[in-house]
């Protein structure tokens, strides 16, 4: 892959995230009910800056959890070499059913992801409402699902690729398109 251009450094990552959580707050109207869940991996990580910033703003926690979509992906059957998935495990605390979920991810593409998301929420609780948060949204939906909360959208082609790189997993912040 060639790196074609970096469209989020670090700063804009923070500020997109900011601002992500302000329009969380305000959605809303607060935190109370409300439960932050990322995707893993990378899901995970925004969703814990996610919760840092709201927690500054509201001066009160917000719970996180952690999803892990393996078992629920539409394409499992699809990998080669008989590879079995590697099952992470969900860690959400907190009982969802009857609260806001604010599910967490780093880039909304096909939908195929979030609708997995979606079906192993539903396995561990029954929210009165789920709502999406994205830190890029790139297009390309093959499923009718939109985020409620976008840090940048990003139109693509197909041939491009998105990659976003986060501290906690690779070393720094910033997010690229790549020509396959």
């Amino acid at each position: 892959m060639t790196q074609k251009a970096i469209v989020l450094d670090q700063d804009a990552i923070r500020r997109a995230l900011t601002r992500i959580a302000h329009e969380i707050i305000e959605r809303n109207k607060g935190i109370e009910n409300c439960v932050l869940v990322g995707i893993k991996t990378r899901g995970i990580h925004i969703a814990k800056r996610l919760a840092e910033r709201i927690e500054k703003i509201e001066g009160k926690p917000i719970n996180v959890g952690e999803l892990d979509i393996t078992l629920y992906r539409d394409d499992l059957s699809k990998k080669t070499n008989d590879e079995e998935p590697e099952v992470k495990g969900s860690d959400i605390q907190t009982d969802i059913t009857n609260r806001k979920v604010v599910l967490v991810d780093d880039v909304l593409y096909t939908g195929r992801t979030v609708r997995a998301a979606l079906d192993a929420l539903i396995d561990i609780g029954r929210p009165s409402q789920i709502q999406l948060a994205v830190l890029v949204d790139r297009g390309h939906r093959e499923l009718p699902i939109r985020a409620d909360f976008i840090g940048k959208n990003i139109p693509t082609s197909s041939a491009e690729k998105i990659v976003v790189a986060l501290n906690e997993v690779d070393g720094l912040d910033q997010v690229g398109i790549y020509e396959k």
